[in-house]
């Protein structure tokens, strides 16, 4: 990327547990992305995948039809490079070389089956390429469908990566049962993160003087309900600062509803309305753990991680 005399068209798709994301971006000479194209869909791959260990031929039907619009999206745009990656459902599923060979073949992707630790790393490249000025040192928390990334960055030096199998689609499958949630689940669901948590900060040294970013959709669709956006504002949800009392206030008001009630809720994603009571629960309780009061949201993640990366290689 040193060499890069002009701007390079990339395109990066992500195929995660939850939700697919499309990125087609101009990466200047300077590093810098500006959007061209971006879409994401909650196709649910991994749904059923924490208990049976298989990607379902309805889900895997989903995805390589939205990956199959997305190709000619791509083609259309004339990128110079394209980079597609898979996640926490792909990597857990005993099918995934069938999965990965259908998209080569029906959509025309060589997929990347990337690790929890090389997922944090892209993750890390995106979020610090729209961090605030003066954030040097960074705790981040990428909340997944599948699993969740602990992230401590300080300039110059290696993340530190902890992958926990926790993820949104994970717990809803795993302990909350009912709808809405009973107590004994709940009470299940928090000391379970609370584990994980502990155990996942416990080798990262002063990670409490870091400031704690968070990414991925959990984060951004609350920062998005805690100022009741009617629709989507990258610039609204973009270095929000999003407090623990509200995250707090959301998770009750999600809580107290079935969630086909929790439709139409300001700043609520359609298809996000019974995953995002599992998120509420998983970052509360994180960051209770933790004893932090409030998290600054980034809305750039792997899907900016993964252009970043594929320059960096071509260059």
């Amino acid at each position: 990327m040193k060499n890069q005399s002009r701007s390079m068209r990339l395109a990066g798709v992500d195929i995660g547990t939850l939700t697919c994301r499309l990125l087609i971006a101009d990466l200047s000479p300077g590093g810098q992305l500006r959007e061209v194209r971006s879409e994401r869909r909650i196709l649910r791959l991994g749904e059923g995948v924490d208990q049976t260990k298989r990607l379902s031929v309805a889900a895997i039907d989903r995805v390589l039809q939205c990956l199959t619009e997305w190709r000619e999206l791509i083609e259309a745009a004339h990128v110079d490079a394209t980079a597609a990656v898979a996640t926490s459902a792909v990597r857990d599923a005993v099918n995934r070389d069938e999965f990965l060979g259908l998209v080569k073949r029906e959509a025309g992707f060589e997929v990347e089956l990337i690790s929890g630790e090389e997922e944090a790393r892209r993750t890390m490249l995106g979020i610090r390429s729209g961090l605030p000025h003066g954030v040097t040192d960074v705790l981040a928390l990428d909340i997944g469908g599948g699993s969740t990334e602990f992230i401590l960055n300080r300039p110059g030096e290696d993340p530190v990566v902890q992958s926990i199998d926790v993820g949104v689609v994970r717990l809803c499958e795993r302990l909350l049962h009912h709808d809405p949630p009973t107590d004994e689940e709940l009470r299940q669901a928090r000391e379970w993160v609370a584990k994980e948590t502990t155990a996942a900060v416990s080798g990262m040294e002063n990670y409490q003087t870091a400031t704690f970013v968070g990414t991925a959709g959990t984060v951004t669709s609350l920062a998005a309900m805690a100022q009741k956006l009617p629709t989507y504002e990258p610039s609204r949800i973009h270095n929000y600062r999003l407090q623990l009392d509200a995250i707090q206030e959301l998770e009750q008001t999600l809580l107290s509803r079935k969630k086909t009630d929790r439709t139409g809720l300001p700043g609520l994603e359609k298809g996000r309305e019974e995953v995002i009571a599992a998120g509420a629960i998983i970052i509360r309780t994180i960051m209770e753990t933790l004893g932090i009061s409030s998290v600054l949201v980034s809305d750039l993640g792997l899907r900016e991680g993964v252009l970043i990366h594929l320059a960096l290689q071509a260059g």
